[in-house]
């Protein structure tokens, strides 16, 4: 089989991955070792900067129709009882939007089959050899095809944090191993305690310990729980030891009460507080996503949120390469723009892990009171709501993401993020002035409009197809200059 770019793993990195090529025409082929997709919701939300992500190319909005409770509250930091506010970010959506990862990744796959692409599932990688022109992957399968290979001239692991194809390429993953294990579980209720929520609150408000268990057990649909646990004690057992109805069980009524009875437990899997990163997302021609790339404790909703943008970033970067297109050293920022986002957020993650002093250390607690004070203050608040949102982030050679402004056209009023449905960059001119993209009209539009919200004083911006400025009319480089260097 011969495809441009073969993606390792469905998941949700890999299949906005596969999305942004198909949009780009590159031909892409995913294969994924699992014989189903995961119905596990594990990831619960999106952050504000993904669902944003996500409108920037209209797929956001149909997964929003289906029955879910629709979260009005903030989100958090180390669980901490202060809302984030995200609204001084100029965001539509100021609070963390509700799309459980197995639904995402539900849509994207029917997207992919609609576009053409190949979701070759039940396809394990058990070889990888590069050379100056393309990658080759063996594959094996328990089906009658028995095994075979692909070919292509570039490969991307989006294979989570046990990537094969980073084993198979002897990649090292520096970084602290696990110190802790819990469970995360979807599971419906056949009877419920005074203690268990049935209404959608802040996070914290979820929180709760009772002989010698913690447990996070919050309502995702009328019917349907979320329910994260572990032991005071750290003691759990093998990550790879499936999660059983009783374990659930156990946790349940130790810390809801017996009333709180089990009705069916839908999925489950265990966790663990490892912290890793690969020292390079570019090996050559395979490139590194998502968790392959980068691992930590899930909370807060980074982990999805982090391998999706990963997905955007590269994926115009990696079809201009292969068009031919991309100026010298344009694939090579993907490692040099996101290799820093992703190490700060392990960064943080290390911080919450401490910060929600699961031990109950006394000294610890003092620290978690003071930053709660903190938090309660207006710039604190800012500052961190961008940090976990992901809506602060600045590339160095780029400037601050798009506003989704509204906006007013020739074929009439419209939002900036509609105007990049296509997966290519966009000169947004605001003003009477003549500008024009010469000859990449195929891979930047040029629309005239107007709007009354501030573009930091600008008269036209250059957005690149991840949604950051790559240039305004105000920041003394040549319309051009910024033409070339991001789009050849």
């Amino acid at each position: 089989m011969r495809t441009e770019v073969i993606v390792v793993g469905a998941g949700p990195t890999g299949l906005t991955l596969a999305y942004e090529l198909a949009l780009a025409g590159i031909p892409v082929v995913v294969m994924e070792k699992q014989h189903t997709r995961d119905p596990q919701s594990r990831a619960g939300s999106l952050q504000p900067r993904t669902a944003e992500v996500l409108d920037l190319r209209g797929l956001l909005e149909p997964l929003l129709t289906q029955e879910m409770f629709e979260n009005t509250h903030g989100g958090h930091f180390a669980i901490l009882p202060v809302e984030l506010d995200c609204r001084p970010w100029r965001t539509r959506y100021p609070h963390p939007v509700g799309v459980p990862q197995a639904r995402l990744e539900a849509h994207l796959e029917r997207l992919l089959g609609e576009r053409g692409v190949p979701v070759l599932r039940g396809r394990e990688v058990t070889a990888v050899a590069q050379d100056a022109e393309g990658v080759t992957a063996q594959w094996h399968t328990d089906g009658p095809l028995g095994g075979g290979e692909i070919r292509g001239s570039y490969l991307v692991a989006c294979d989570g944090g046990h990537s094969t194809v980073r084993r198979l390429l002897g990649v090292p993953f520096p970084g602290q191993k696990r110190r802790m294990s819990a469970v995360v579980a979807d599971l419906t209720l056949a009877s419920r305690s005074e203690t268990v929520p049935t209404r959608p609150g802040h996070f914290s408000e979820y929180t709760r310990s009772a002989h010698g268990f913690y447990a996070i057990l919050h309502p995702i649909a009328p019917d349907l729980y979320r329910m994260i646990f572990g032991k005071d004690s750290g003691e759990s057992p093998d990550r790879a030891a499936p999660v059983s109805a009783d374990e659930v069980r156990e946790a349940l009524h130790a810390v809801y009460g017996p009333e709180a009875e089990l009705g069916e437990l839908r999925a489950a899997s265990r966790f663990g507080d490892a912290v890793r990163q690969v020292e390079r997302y570019r090996e050559s021609r395979v490139l590194f996503a998502g968790d392959a790339a980068h691992i930590h404790m899930p909370i807060g909703g980074q982990g999805v949120n982090l391998g999706v943008q990963d997905a955007m970033n590269l994926g115009w970067k990696l079809a201009g390469t292969i068009r031919g297109w991309a100026p010298a050293g344009l694939l090579d920022t993907y490692h040099e723009e996101r290799h820093p986002v992703a190490a700060a957020v392990l960064r943080h993650t290390r911080a919450q892990r401490v910060i929600m002093n699961v031990d109950r250390d006394e000294e610890i607690g003092a620290v978690r009171e003071l930053v709660t004070e903190l938090l309660r203050l207006p710039d604190a608040n800012r500052y961190i709501s961008g940090m976990m949102s992901g809506l602060d982030l600045q590339y160095p050679r780029a400037g601050t993401r798009l506003i989704d402004m509204d906006l007013t056209t020739q074929d009439g009023p419209t939002r900036a993020s509609r105007l990049m449905h296509s997966g290519r960059g966009l000169l947004l001119s605001l003003d009477d002035g003549q500008r024009a993209v010469g000859d990449r009209s195929d891979r930047v539009e040029h629309v005239t409009a107007k709007t009354d919200e501030d573009v930091e004083g600008a008269g036209a911006v250059l957005i690149r197809p991840d949604g950051y400025l790559a240039w305004t009319d105000t920041d003394g480089t040549p319309l051009d200059t910024a033409l070339a260097r991001w789009f050849g």
